[in-house]
């Protein structure tokens, strides 16, 4: 029998994790077509409003029911603003392992929320769900990604030659695939000791989150 996440919303001082709704169209779509978004993920180009529609409402509830996968709208506590997005994927329920991911809009950057987002998800993950172990890959090329796997305590286990596609402008405003390589990081229960002790713990179902 395959196992599924449940609809859950995850909440620290400044952040509400929480599943995608179709408010978030606009937002979504958005955050999509920014430029580093669109150098260093595999999101078509441009990213319209209807794409956005139909990852809300038939691509995450399907990943999530076939258990391979969640998604996580990111939004600010008070504002209840979307700010970015978490990802779970490639679930592998026997060994209780998935790959974590992260997006942050452009208006939102620079104020700490893809770590804060990614390390709150992995305490659920290792505390209420039992996981064992989480990966996150990054492009060899994308510091900024790299920055918040090593702020949450993640290990750096080798690199994938080659493995990822990128993305760069051409001369005439075209994406053009460039090849470079993935670097892995893993994540186990023991590595979150000491890390993020000033996140609150909220895990709530999401029918009781408003």
């Amino acid at each position: 029998m395959t196992s599924t996440f449940p609809n859950i919303s995850i909440s620290t001082e400044r952040l509400v994790l929480r599943p995608l709704d179709e408010d978030d169209v606009a937002s979504l779509a958005a955050m999509m077509n920014d430029e580093q978004v669109a150098a260093w993920t595999s999101v078509p180009q441009p990213f319209t409003e209807d794409g956005a529609r139909s990852w809300i409402t038939e691509y995450a509830p399907t990943e999530r029911a076939a258990g391979r996968g969640l998604d996580f709208a990111v939004t600010e506590f008070l504002t209840q603003r979307l700010v970015g997005i978490v990802q779970l994927g490639k679930t592998n329920w026997h060994v209780r392992s998935t790959e974590l991911s992260y997006i942050i809009a452009p208006w939102a950057r620079g104020e700490g929320y893809a770590s804060e987002a990614a390390l709150v998800t992995a305490q659920w993950l290792f505390t209420d769900q039992k996981f064992e172990r989480i990966e996150l890959r990054t492009a060899a090329d994308n510091t900024a990604s790299q920055q918040v796997a090593q702020k949450i305590g993640c290990i750096s286990e080798g690199v994938l030659r080659n493995a990822c596609i990128a993305r760069a402008r051409a001369e005439d405003g075209t994406w053009t695939d460039i090849r470079t390589d993935f670097i892995v990081w893993s994540l186990l229960p023991e590595d979150l000791e000491g890390v993020g002790e000033n996140l609150r713990d909220g895990f709530t179902s999401f029918g009781d989150w408003n």
